[in-house]
């Protein structure tokens, strides 16, 4: 008796090719950069420029004003997203908590603020903390005037960092929320659009506010 040999090569010549398994892509989630609710430090005062690196330190360490109540919207992105990224410092930990539901909350000083050493000015010369806020971020910005702490080169390639990481997570398909400082996370958003991320939800600077991310 023959052997069955060309009857089952027969068979497989004439079988339905099988295709080869390939992994479903995964949909890049968003990135939403937010800002911490409104500081207990008051602004109203008037300050020379030493006495607002003493104040300046002082807001680096405190918390939230008492009773605030976080925005609808930015529940409803803490509630929704995959991973909550937040600064170290105290008043981006209480609005973590403040919106997190109890939800775990990923700390990373990765994402602390670029700092805001005021230039050395007369001591007759006093100004208002928001105003030698945007002072001292010009002078460190154009000037590269940081005493000693993080220079604008730092504090970039600090943003890259934050940007991959925070790229890393989207891309294997979860939504991001990061709640951490105004300046920094205008420095983050800026390497988000230069990696190829838009910018679809803006609420500005303001507290509590979001920036909403998403691969174009």
């Amino acid at each position: 008796m023959m052997p069955d040999t060309l009857d089952h090569t027969s068979a497989e010549l004439h079988a339905p090719a099988v295709a080869p398994s390939r992994a479903v892509a995964t949909r890049p989630g968003s990135i939403t950069l937010a800002r911490h609710g409104e500081p207990a430090l008051s602004r109203k005062c008037l300050l020379t420029s030493d006495q607002y690196r003493d104040w300046w330190a002082k807001y680096e360490l405190g918390g939230l004003l008492a009773g605030q109540t976080p925005p609808r919207g930015l529940l409803e992105t803490a509630q929704g997203a995959g991973v909550i990224f937040a600064s170290t410092r105290q008043r981006a930990q209480e609005t973590a908590a403040a919106i997190s539901a109890g939800r775990e909350i990923t700390s990373d000083v990765l994402f602390i603020e670029a700092p805001l050493p005021p230039p050395h000015f007369p001591s007759w010369f006093k100004l208002p903390p928001k105003y030698w806020g945007a002072v001292a971020r010009f002078w460190w910005h154009a000037f590269d005037h940081h005493d000693g702490q993080e220079t604008r080169a730092q504090a970039e390639a600090r943003a890259e960092r934050a940007a991959q990481k925070l790229i890393t997570r989207a891309e294997a398909g979860e939504d991001v929320l990061v709640l951490a400082h105004g300046y920094f996370n205008h420095m983050v958003g800026g390497r988000l659009k230069a990696d190829g991320w838009k910018l679809v939800h803006n609420q500005g600077f303001k507290y509590w506010s979001q920036r909403r991310y998403e691969r174009v």
